[in-house]
């Protein structure tokens, strides 16, 4: 088969064209309205701290307000707090066999000077004097298991030497009795001291971190390091599958050298606070987007408040910074003990909502026209995120005893209103990321409609400046300039035939003014 020129009219046929040619002699208006911004149609809402429970959400408006900086920081750090408490020790069912776990991985990504550092030590503090207490509670604990295993392990040593130096019939029942206390004493285990949250730390030192505690383990950071290491700053190469699994919940077997670790049920948190900058470099990092991991996290992008802020301002009242901690160490005390994940139940209208909602979603998530078809790996993931924050409103209502309750529809609502915040957001992110390549090529063609002060083009010419890697073929640069079109920046018309024989000349294009002159 024959390849087509850029320019062949067959190869345009169909597109929309104005009505006749630009000319002095055209008749057309030369008029043109202000192009829509490729981002403007991103909608950010604020984070809704009002679907939070009271005490959580008076908190979480009260550090936004003492700090000045976007209540939407405060609320996902929340929600990663709650998640701190929980995960690895609740579970949601959701109906048949579909069951989540209760951990998140939530990112707020704000520019520097905002404050991220000192909300996140307000909202966290609780966590690391639960941390304390467990430790507290554990040290006579690890002990007594200490000085059990130190003993059993004596014991059988030095029956292993009396039995080795045995003779005759008393020889075998000693081997008998050595074998019998080197069994014992390697049953014997000292548990670990408890440890709710790492820095950024190693995927290796994650999996040991979490194979130690039982298979759950938060990581919260003001910092987006975490994601450096992953992508290989210390091995090389990245390493994912701890992240992966330890937000799935699916089984993670390591065989190393020195150590074999098996987790059945990992359940990892991950909380952040990043500046925007570390969105954009993440996207770019091979495996991110094809293995799932970013398909993991729930994304805010809220307006920085920075230049817009009150001097003095109201601190947090006693009272709720008070309420705040108390109820945070009850979930994480009241669940730290469970080792089979308390359950928690969905009543069946707060189940019907949920099916609404995910009726809602799929058709969003059609490759062609869908809303969500370009973040399908994200949104596909949603309604269990929603299930998932579901319980964890439902757990930080009732505290640790909220297996004995079913989440009600209310709290759903609640958890659905989260979806679509995190949904908005996530819509940007991605295109901060370039995850949207019809929109990644619109901006790149606008780039170059600026950069050679195009009035009139043809296709073949906008074709041949761009990238092929970007855009290798034709027919990935057509959804480009259509949505190039649809924005008011371009327009594109069927030029007149010049002679009464051949084809008709190919459509051509036309730039807003704006583009000549360095407009946006």
């Amino acid at each position: 088969m024959t390849p087509q020129s850029v320019d062949s009219p067959d190869l345009w046929a169909g597109l929309p064209t104005l009505e006749a040619p630009p000319g002095e002699d055209d008749a057309a208006p030369d008029v043109w309205e202000d192009p829509i911004p490729l981002t403007g149609r991103r909608e950010r809402p604020p984070f809704p701290a009002h679907v939070l429970p009271a005490w959580l959400g008076e908190f979480v408006t009260a550090v936004a307000e003492e700090t000045q900086t976007p209540v939407d920081l405060a609320g996902s750090i929340a929600l990663a707090v709650l998640a701190t408490a929980a995960g690895g020790r609740s579970v949601v069912h959701v109906r048949g066999n579909w069951r989540e776990p209760t951990n998140l991985y939530t990112v707020v990504a704000l520019p520097p000077a905002n404050r991220k550092s000192a909300v996140f030590a307000l909202l966290t503090n609780p966590l690391y004097e639960a941390e304390k207490q467990l430790k507290s509670a554990m040290k006579p604990v690890i002990v007594e298991a200490e000085l059990t295993a130190r003993l059993a392990k004596e014991a059988a040593d030095k029956a292993a030497a009396k039995a080795a130096s045995a003779d005759g019939d008393k020889r075998d029942e000693m081997v008998r009795t050595a074998v019998g206390l080197a069994q014992t004493a390697d049953t014997l285990s000292v548990p670990a001291e408890p440890v709710l949250l790492a820095d950024d730390s190693t995927p290796e030192t994650v999996t040991s971190l979490m194979a130690e505690q039982g298979g759950r383990l938060s990581v919260m950071s003001a910092e987006g390091g975490i994601f450096d290491i992953i992508a290989g700053r210390y091995s090389g190469a990245p390493n994912m599958e701890v992240f992966l699994k330890g937000h799935a919940g699916d089984r993670l077997r390591v065989n190393r050298q020195t150590r074999r670790e098996y987790i059945d049920a990992p359940a990892l948190t991950i909380g952040l606070a990043v500046q925007p900058d570390v969105l954009r470099d993440i996207g770019k990092v091979k495996g991110f987007e094809g293995r799932g991991l970013l398909a993991r996290f729930l994304y805010s992008l809220p307006v920085s408040t920075v230049g817009d802020r009150e001097i003095i301002t109201n601190p947090v009242p006693q009272e709720t910074a008070a309420a705040y901690t108390a109820r945070v160490i009850d979930l994480a005390l009241s669940l730290a003990e469970w080792t089979d994940p308390a359950v928690i139940q969905l009543t069946p209208e707060a189940d019907a909502a949920l099916i609404a909602y995910q009726k809602r979603i799929e058709p969003q998530l059609k490759a062609r026209g869908g809303k969500l078809g370009h973040i399908s790996n994200w949104a596909g993931k949603l309604a269990g995120a929603t299930a998932r924050m579901a319980a964890l409103l439902h757990l930080a209502e009732h505290g640790g005893n909220g297996y004995a309750h079913p989440v009600t529809e209310a709290t759903m609502r609640a958890a659905i209103e989260l979806g679509d915040y995190y949904t908005a957001h996530a819509l940007a992110v991605f295109d901060v990321m370039g995850a949207d390549p019809v929109l990644s090529r619109a901006r790149s063609v606008l780039e170059a409609l600026r950069d050679n002060g195009w009035e009139d083009v043809s296709r073949r010419d906008v074709f041949s400046v761009l990238s092929r890697s970007e855009v290798p073929t034709v027919a990935d640069l057509e959804p480009a300039l259509a949505l190039l079109e649809d924005h008011g920046y371009l327009r594109s018309y069927q030029p007149e035939r010049t002679g009464k024989r051949g084809r008709p000349p190919a459509p051509r294009l036309q730039a807003h003014p704006s583009l000549r002159h360095g407009g946006r």
